[in-house]
C-alpha cells in the first residue's frame, strides 16, 4: 500500500460529493485522483472544490477508465449509478466504500458478488455515532426480544427518495436478528384502516420526510409500564464523510472480502 491512498469521488456536484472533496483535501494521508459526476451535472469539466472556493487540480468528469488511477472509490449516489460504477472498479481492481442505498433484490446480489472479488466496505450509514448506536440495539434487541414491541422511526429531508431509509431498515434487521425474529417476515412497513391489534413478532416502521432533516432515528422498544428509546440524531452530512474516509483506509489494509463499518470501527466482536 502507498503511503498515500489515492481516491475516486462518485457524485461529486452534490452535497455528500463536496463533503467528501473536502474530507480528501483535509486528510494528509488521503489524495484526491478523481471526481466523477453524471454526464449533465453542474461541475462538468470544472475544478471539484469550485463550489466550496477549493482549488484540488482535479476536474469533475464522467469518465469511469480514469478509476484506473485510483485505489478506492467512494460511492454515496444511486442505486443503477452505483451499479455502473461497481462494474468500472471491477474492471480496474478498485476497492469500493458504498453508502448507497435503496437497492432492489438484484442490485444487493450484484453488489454481494463484488465484494467477493474486490474489496468493499458496504454500509447504509458510515456515521461513528449511528454505528455505536446499531451496536446497542444489538444489545436492546437481545434483552428485550419478548415483552416489548418494537418501532423504528426515521425522519429526512423532503428530498430524500428512498424510505424507510437504510439506516432505518439496518436498524430493524439488527433488531430482529438479536432478537431471534425473522426481518423479512416481521417487518411492517404500513398501517391503514382497521389493522387490528399488532402481532407480538412485527417490527413497525414510520417515516417522516420533511424540510432539511439531515436524519433522525429512534428505535422504541415499549413495553407494559415501561419504554426504552434509543436515538441517533444527524445535523450535518459531515459525519458521514468522515466515516467514509476512514473507511476508505481500513480498506487498503484488509484483503478482498465485504466489510461493513463495524469492521471498520473494530465493534465486529465487541
Amino acid at each position: 500500500m502507498s503511503s498515500v491512498i489515492k481516491l475516486a469521488v462518485a457524485g461529486a456536484s452534490g452535497k455528500m460529493g463536496q463533503l467528501l472533496v473536502a474530507q480528501a483535501l483535509q486528510d494528509p494521508q488521503v489524495e484526491l485522483v478523481v471526481a466523477l459526476d453524471r454526464p449533465d451535472g453542474p461541475l462538468q469539466g470544472q475544478d471539484a472544490g469550485l463550489p466550496q472556493g477549493l482549488k484540488t487540480g482535479v476536474l469533475v468528469n464522467h469518465g469511469l477508465a480514469d478509476l484506473a488511477g485510483a485505489d478506492v472509490l467512494i460511492d454515496f449516489t444511486r442505486p443503477e449509478a452505483s451499479l455502473e460504477h461497481l462494474k468500472a472498479c471491477q474492471v480496474h481492481g478498485v476497492g469500493l466504500v458504498l453508502g448507497t442505498t435503496g437497492f432492489d433484490a438484484a442490485g444487493l446480489a450484484a453488489v454481494a458478488a463484488f465484494g467477493q472479488e474486490q474489496r468493499l466496505v458496504f454500509a447504509p450509514n458510515m456515521s461513528v455515532g449511528v454505528n455505536i448506536t446499531l451496536k446497542l440495539l444489538e444489545l436492546a434487541g437481545r434483552h428485550l426480544s419478548s415483552g416489548f414491541d418494537i418501532e423504528v422511526i426515521e425522519a429526512h429531508h423532503r428530498q430524500k427518495v428512498d424510505a424507510p431509509s437504510g439506516t432505518a431498515l439496518k436498524m430493524g434487521q439488527v433488531v430482529a436478528q438479536a432478537a431471534g425474529r425473522r426481518f423479512d417476515q416481521d417487518a411492517v412497513y404500513s398501517r391503514v384502516g382497521h389493522t387490528g391489534a399488532r402481532t407480538d413478532a412485527e417490527i413497525g416502521f414510520s417515516v417522516i420526510r420533511g424540510g432539511d432533516i439531515v436524519g433522525d432515528h429512534t428505535v422504541l422498544f415499549a413495553g407494559q409500564g415501561e419504554r426504552i428509546e434509543i436515538t441517533h440524531k444527524s445535523s450535518s452530512r459531515a459525519t458521514y464523510a468522515q466515516g467514509a474516509v476512514r473507511a476508505a483506509k481500513f480498506l487498503m489494509t484488509q484483503p478482498v472480502g465485504q466489510y461493513d463499518m463495524f469492521d471498520v470501527l473494530g465493534l465486529a466482536a465487541v
